[in-house]
């Protein structure tokens, strides 16, 4: 563990990580998407994350910095076999490890969880694939607007009248993918920490991005939800949950949902004794509903309708833009953002913890800027570092 060596390799003190994940290490074999997201989840939270990028991005700014963020970072040919052993040595010392590749990758370079485990069987072994690692699409490749097209979750998400909308990679690259992944690796570590043996953790996003729709499948499963996009009370189909366009062409987002927020905004836009109005739940009065509060909501600019509610229980938010939202007056008292490469502002760590809090970020390391001091710390003398550079297997 990173507990048990806080020196660097040239004798130097190495200021601890801080965060309830404090003392782990893990190893990060190089990737993309929802492997480097999960690696900066761990980060965030006081894990010593080493990351194994490619000898030939060696001395390259990592991209996209903000998930590459508090790392440190080895170039290392996997491919050939002494970068794979020098990287076993890595894993040898380490809790964790993760790796993106697709099925059978890992294993071929020697690098799979027989050859880390029987390297050290207390290692938590953590792969991320849209797929997982068996069944008909295993070997297909995909991104995640395929991995949640086949969940239902794609199919969820659009207007009535519409097509499907992508949300982002937010469902499966994210959500259903790396956060799930770093879940099931902090609760593996913490059955070894109880004295049990480590083990793999399979993540999959199409499992992901399947339990991300729980909420939805218990709805239809009780003949509660309609399966179909725009025609339910979460999906845009209710008009008093929904957004809406302004006189200036911004957005404001209603969560109007129980009663006492939706006779909030009805008193706010003046409605109140709107006969269409009289029942929320009434379905058919709906697209009334929807054409009223579509027409009040475009009389005036977005940031009227923001001040206009502000400090009301009618659940009217601005919709923001990404250059926005760091501005807003409660992500600044919160701190949601920090700033990031370049003064930019990025997504600070969470969630927050009362006791062991995260410390801030560290910038992203340049690509291969701690090779030889960590294959040191692995206990390779510096010959053999020179050795290995010098054949072109570390960066």
């Amino acid at each position: 563990m990173s507990a048990d060596r806080p020196m660097s390799a040239d004798g130097t003190a190495r200021a601890a990580g801080s965060g309830p994940l404090a003392g782990l290490t893990v190893v990060e074999l190089g990737g993309i998407g929802p492997g480097p997201f999960c690696g900066m989840l761990l980060a965030d939270l006081g894990a010593e994350v080493v990351r194994i990028d490619r000898p030939a991005q060696a001395g390259r700014a990592a991209a996209p910095a903000m998930l590459q963020r508090g790392r440190r970072s080895a170039a290392v040919d996997l491919k050939h076999p002494q970068g794979a052993q020098a990287v076993l040595r890595l894993i040898g010392r380490a809790d964790a490890v993760l790796e993106g590749f697709r099925p059978g990758v890992a294993e071929r370079l020697g690098l799979g969880p027989e050859d880390c485990l029987a390297r050290n069987p207390r290692l938590v072994y953590g792969r991320m694939t849209g797929w997982g690692q068996h069944g008909p699409e295993a070997q297909q490749p995909g991104h995640d607007i395929n991995y949640i097209a086949l969940t239902g979750a794609l199919h969820a998400i659009g207007p009535a009248d519409g097509d499907p909308v992508v949300p982002l990679n937010l469902v499966g690259d994210f959500g259903g993918g790396g956060m799930l992944l770093a879940f099931g690796m902090v609760a593996a570590l913490l059955q070894v920490a109880r004295g049990g043996a480590g083990q793999v953790v399979d993540a999959a996003m199409t499992d992901g991005s399947a339990l991300l729709m729980s909420m939805a499948y218990g709805f239809l499963g009780m003949g509660a939800w309609q399966d179909g996009r725009g025609a339910n009370l979460l999906d845009g189909g209710a008009p008093f949950y929904g957004v809406y366009r302004c006189a200036d062409g911004g957005h404001v987002a209603l969560g109007s949902l129980e009663p006492p927020f939706y006779a909030a905004l009805l008193a706010g836009l003046g409605l109140a004794d709107d006969p269409d109005f009289a029942v929320q739940h009434d379905r058919g009065r709906w697209p009334a509903m929807r054409a009223k509060l579509g027409t009040a909501f475009a009389a005036a600019d977005r940031d009227h309708w923001a001040e206009h509610f502000a400090g009301t229980p009618a659940c009217v938010t601005p919709v923001l833009s990404l250059t926005e939202a760091p501005q807003h007056p409660h992500n600044v008292a919160r701190s949601t953002f920090v700033p990031g490469p370049g003064g930019a502002p990025m997504p600070a760590p969470a969630p927050r913890f009362s006791g062991t809090p995260a410390g801030e970020p560290r910038d992203a390391p340049v690509t291969g800027a701690d090779t030889d001091e960590l294959l040191a710390e692995a206990g390779l003398p510096a010959e053999e570092i020179a050795a290995l550079r010098a054949q072109g297997v570390i960066g």
